[in-house]
């Protein structure tokens, strides 16, 4: 199997932003967003995903995190499409729940050539240190957007906003993990009666 890496730059009048990713990896991760928080779940993906995930981003933080957020989301969609090839030999469909105490989360992904979020995660606040937490829909647009997924997100118990939106990040890199798994019983067939994804 050919190497699933990627590297995508995006350059905007908001942001500039490198994403690098190996999906092949063993989790390693290097993040410089100036959003502490956003890095502390990117964490999440590459060490349950098991991605080697790179991330430098520059925004206009002085506005506020928004742009930063979902450009990242973008990107990093990108490079995941663009790494995780044409999808011969994979598994394509992940799926997991994680709990963390009070909260747990179910994320299943279709890697199905076709964007889809359906996202619901009632917060019990509105930020955690001084992230506000409506962004990660943003987030997650701009992922299943690009990377052409469909993405179900559910948090389904939590009283710790924490708490909910990690188990929902450790969740998506489990499921994302299962998705790009390859199946040697599939070798070089096409996960899709329709012959292509």
């Amino acid at each position: 199997m050919a190497e699933r890496k990627a590297r995508v730059e995006r350059n905007t009048l908001e942001t500039q932003i490198t994403v690098e990713i190996n999906l092949d990896g063993t989790g390693k991760s290097s993040f410089e967003t100036g959003v502490p928080f956003l890095d502390h779940m990117m964490d999440q993906i590459a060490r349950h995903g098991l991605v080697d995930l790179n991330i430098v981003a520059n925004g206009d933080l002085h506005i506020d995190d928004h742009h930063t957020v979902e450009d990242i989301g973008i990107t990093l969609g990108q490079a995941f499409k663009q790494a995780v090839g044409d999808k011969k030999g994979i598994r394509r469909y992940g799926h997991a729940y994680v709990p963390l105490d009070e909260a747990l989360s179910r994320v299943v992904i279709d890697l199905s050539g076709r964007p889809g979020l359906m996202m619901d995660v009632p917060y019990t606040r509105g930020a955690v240190g001084g992230f506000d937490v409506d962004l990660f829909e943003e987030f997650f647009h701009g992922f299943v957007n690009h990377s052409m997924v469909t993405l179900h997100i559910d948090n389904l118990k939590g009283k710790n906003t924490h708490h909910q939106i990690e188990t929902v990040f450790k969740a998506f890199g489990r499921a994302l993990r299962m998705a790009i798994e390859t199946d040697e019983r599939m070798a070089d067939i096409m996960p899709s009666t329709k012959g292509c994804l």
